[in-house]
């Protein structure tokens, strides 16, 4: 299958034949839809038939296919049908996961915090960073650094690397476990000449988009382990 989101995020039609149906699961020769994963969660919308219309409550992966789950059933397989994506969610969680990458490099510069878990949502989200110690004061300094990026207007691009060589771009994972195994071909995600990190989500194309990071709430989650909850402004 064809996961075009991987390649153009904006796109909020799109044309595609059904492959293949499992129970109210449908698969396309294409698709961009978001398969949850990676702490972004999955896209919602529509794909049409004609005019009959089966909502997309779901889209997940399954044996390394991207699966449809539908609300009702009735398409078959070799269906013509036009998918379209909920947008206002789309937008909403690609503003939230570009805000995440620039406060994660941001954290690290700082701080040396590297990720440790993360959940990416429409009206706000969370982020557990390797730390032994803050403060609020700090961690609002930081989102106040992150905000000046924001301000700056900066291109976000996409370009695909062998392993080997994105391997060498420096902290090209911001997460405490490091790039995932099994991984020939790594997606990059730059944001101007700030940041670059390997990553398989949605993302705007300018940091302007974003609007104004506004930090929620800290909290201790551990020894090391510290979360900060945030949310998006006006953009």
């Amino acid at each position: 299958m064809d996961a075009r989101y991987l390649h153009d995020a904006y796109q909020k039609e799109f044309a595609a034949k059904v492959i293949a149906v499992d129970g109210n699961f449908a698969y396309l020769d294409q698709t961009y839809f978001y398969p949850e994963g990676g702490g972004q969660p999955h896209d919602t919308g529509v794909l049409q038939r004609g005019n009959e219309r089966f909502p997309v409550v779901f889209t997940t992966r399954m044996s390394g296919k991207i699966a449809h789950q539908l609300s009702i059933t009735g398409l078959q397989p070799g269906d013509s049908i036009r998918g379209m994506i909920d947008w206002n969610r789309r937008y909403a969680l690609m503003r939230m996961h570009t805000a995440a990458h620039i406060l994660s490099e941001v954290f690290h510069r700082q701080a040396g915090a590297l990720i440790t878990g993360n959940q990416l949502d429409v009206t706000a989200s969370r982020i557990d960073f390797s730390l032994e110690s803050f403060t609020r004061e700090a961690v609002a300094a930081y989102v106040a650094q992150a905000n000046d990026v924001v301000r700056q207007d900066l291109p976000v691009t996409i370009r695909f690397l062998p392993r080997e060589e994105a391997m060498k771009l420096p902290q090209v994972s911001k997460l405490a476990m490091g790039l995932p195994q099994g991984i020939a071909e790594v997606r990059i995600v730059s944001i101007g000449g700030f940041d670059q990190q390997a990553d398989g989500g949605t993302h705007v194309r300018s940091t302007k988009e974003i609007g104004a990071i506004l930090l929620d709430k800290i909290e201790n989650k551990g020894k090391a382990n510290r979360r900060i909850y945030f949310s998006l402004g006006g953009c």
